[in-house]
């Protein structure tokens, strides 16, 4: 275990423990992936699924996104995949400003562990924690530079099951992730 993972390992101890975060009746999912990872994937919220087996995107929308992953040539392993919100919200609803609150000091700490220079929001949600004037709509798919790292709104892959035309847009947008990974050092460098 490097040292970004017994760092981890520790943040994930010490949520595990801290009774003042809300949704304390779902399990905890804290994240997973490469440690070392250029690019960070950030959901909002764990659903039914990642609550059960206490990972992060492993149900429908889960599936979406490493298939779509692997068709640009990346495997799940080869990011860190984690949500604003590391519990899930009663009937699968939206995570409550509150709880959004509660959970922003240990994603600001993981992110801080983690030091991607990328930085994909898988949603609004994720998008707004960032972004707080974003719209999804607008801005899915554009580079935006934040505190020192990109961020990359796009399409929750749950809203493209939903909609043919969402998931295209998710797709365009995905296959210019190689081509920003490439061109990071430069873009954090330039005024965008």
């Amino acid at each position: 275990m490097n040292n970004k993972e017994e760092a981890l390992e520790a943040l994930k101890q010490e949520m595990e423990q801290d009774t003042l975060l809300p949704l304390k009746s779902a399990n905890l999912v804290f994240g997973e992936g490469n440690a070392d990872a250029k690019v960070v994937c950030i959901g909002e919220a764990p659903g039914a699924r990642e609550d059960e087996e206490r990972r992060p995107f492993v149900g429908r929308s889960g599936k979406l996104l490493t298939h779509l992953l692997l068709e640009v040539g990346f495997r799940r392993e080869d990011l860190y995949i984690t949500n604003i919100v590391k519990r899930r919200p009663p009937d699968n609803r939206d995570p409550l400003p509150e709880e959004i609150e509660a959970y922003k000091p240990y994603l600001f700490r993981q992110l801080r562990i983690l030091d991607p220079k990328i930085i994909m929001t898988l949603g609004r949600f994720s998008m707004n924690y960032f972004i707080p004037e974003g719209r999804i709509t607008r801005d899915q798919g554009k580079v935006f530079r934040v505190n020192g790292r990109l961020v990359v709104p796009m399409f929750h892959p749950a809203a493209a099951l939903r909609s043919t035309q969402t998931l295209n847009a998710l797709t365009a947008s995905l296959k210019k992730l190689p081509l920003i990974i490439a061109q990071a050092d430069m873009l954090l460098r330039k005024a965008l």
